[in-house]
């Protein structure tokens, strides 16, 4: 009943920057938290950032904190996803995700609905 898509990835050199799109659809409600996460080649998924509106949060891994910067745009029904300074490590298939509580923590289990993922690359 929901639906989300990614677009934005890509192959870029460690310094440089990404902006990931996420654009939801069907029963959306702007009200839903939304997280991105990733999943790098042999390695678990993991949460990256979680921005719910209703009471103000973001929250963001240790990992990327400073460097990524999560914002929604209720109107357009899409998330998105800047990050800047990639580094190789940030190789992974990133996922977008809502969650139907209006409050959540950045973790798999508080998330209903997944879009595909999109492939970022960072070589050094």
């Amino acid at each position: 009943q929901v639906q989300l898509v990614e677009s934005g990835g890509g192959s870029v050199q460690a310094g440089g920057s990404l902006r990931l799109s996420c654009a939801a659809s069907g029963n959306y409600d702007s009200r839903y938290c939304m997280g991105w996460f990733r999943q790098a080649p042999g390695k678990k998924r993991e949460g990256v950032a979680l921005i719910c509106s209703t009471v103000g949060s973001t929250k963001y891994a240790d990992s990327v904190k400073d460097r990524f910067t999560i914002s929604q745009d209720n109107a357009k029904m899409a998330l998105y996803l800047q990050m800047d300074n990639l580094q190789p490590e940030d190789t992974a298939v990133y996922y977008c995700a809502a969650s139907e509580v209006h409050w959540a923590l950045l973790a798999e289990s508080h998330f209903d609905y997944w879009g595909r993922g999109t492939q970022v690359t960072v070589s050094s």
